[in-house]
């Protein structure tokens, strides 16, 4: 009975050289180098066909995206910051303004003041209707202003 299965032991090493295994360890090489070019040259492919479909859809969602954004902003309050910018650069002006009433308002005070003799009453409204004439003319003055920078 030892001998019958030395014999299959020695038969099965003689089946298993190393030369064997190293022709199997190969070929099994061999099988998996060219299932994995394969797999490489098929998602090549794949990917050859689908950017134009990638680029479409995505070109597609940046116009919906551009679009969704155009029709958020806020038109309205955009112009209306750039009124108020346009205005700041009259501010000064009006400054100007202020400050040329303050002191027509100082000299007729001055004048109210050095007045005194005679009929104060008197005086005083003449000065004051002086003062409003001043002003009127001044509001007319602005008004031309304002419709010659409008029609310009």
């Amino acid at each position: 009975m030892k001998t019958m299965i030395e014999n299959q032991l020695q038969s099965w090493k003689l089946r298993l050289s190393f030369r064997n295994l190293t022709i199997i360890i190969c070929f099994f090489n061999v099988i998996t180098l060219l299932l994995l070019l394969q797999g490489f040259f098929s998602a090549i492919s794949n990917k050859k066909l689908t950017p134009n479909q990638q680029d479409a859809a995505q070109l597609q969602y940046i116009m919906e995206s551009e679009e969704i954004r155009r029709s958020m902003e806020p038109v309205e309050l955009i112009k209306r910051v750039k009124e108020i910018e346009q205005e700041a650069y009259l501010v000064p002006e009006r400054g100007e303004q202020k400050a040329s009433k303050q002191t027509s308002a100082v000299d007729l005070s001055k004048r109210l003041k050095s007045r005194a003799s005679g009929d104060s009453n008197s005086q005083r409204v003449s000065a004051l209707e002086e003062w409003n004439k001043r002003k009127m003319e001044r509001a007319r003055q602005r008004e031309l202003g304002k419709n010659g920078t409008a029609t310009s």
